[in-house]
């Protein structure tokens, strides 16, 4: 009587179930390296979760036929008086149908300091949403957007913003520091990764 060779079976079953991995796109535009620091703690927990991670500096993103190979996107970038900076907009405008296609989601880097609230007692990440959000959750509908504190180092900023940081009352609004939450920030990383691996 003819034994079915248990062992090979499972093999072929495997194979065939055998999936590439969910590729994701991780692109943010940095001024200083502070944002891009996030953007590469969200892609390492993404890759723990078993996705196939790229991340792009905002300022040399990947080309149009790159874009069109990727699953899913985390776009995100740093704010300066109230907006993106522009390599991060241009990147999601240029690429708006292929991104309307897949999940996006979009971060910002903006608040400093260690308060959470401001003086009036609201949020400090909500009342520091940039302005492009409003556009991109119309233009993207992404499945969400979150506002990470950011970071500082006074050494490393252009003379424009060194001036800046000298007016009256600035540095008590523009402190000093790393003020990233690492925490919060691998957290979301890692709905992001749930999320896609479900899917997936």
């Amino acid at each position: 009587m003819w034994t079915p060779n248990v062992w090979g079976v499972g093999i072929v079953v495997h194979r065939i179930r055998k999936v590439d991995p969910v590729r994701v796109a991780v692109v943010c535009a940095s001024q200083y390296g502070a944002t891009l620091g996030i953007a590469e703690r969200i892609g390492a927990e993404l890759r723990l979760a078993g996705l196939d991670v790229r991340v792009y500096d905002a300022a040399t993103p990947p080309h149009a036929e790159d874009v069109a190979g990727f699953d899913a996107f985390v776009v995100g970038s740093a704010v300066y008086m109230g907006h993106w900076l522009k390599n991060a907009s241009t990147f999601v405008r240029r690429h708006q149908p292929t991104l309307l296609e897949h999940q996006v989601w979009l971060f910002s880097s903006g608040p400093l300091g260690t308060e959470t609230t401001d003086a009036d007692g609201a949020d400090l990440r909500a009342s520091t949403v940039p302005a492009e959000i409003a556009e991109f959750s119309n233009t993207l509908r992404p499945v969400g957007h979150r506002v990470f504190f950011g970071a500082i180092d006074p050494g490393a900023l252009s003379l424009p913003h060194r001036v800046i940081r000298k007016f009256p009352g600035a540095t008590e609004k523009i402190p000093a520091g790393d003020f990233r939450d690492w925490a919060d920030i691998e957290a979301w990383a890692r709905e992001i990764a749930r999320s896609l691996v479900k899917a997936g």
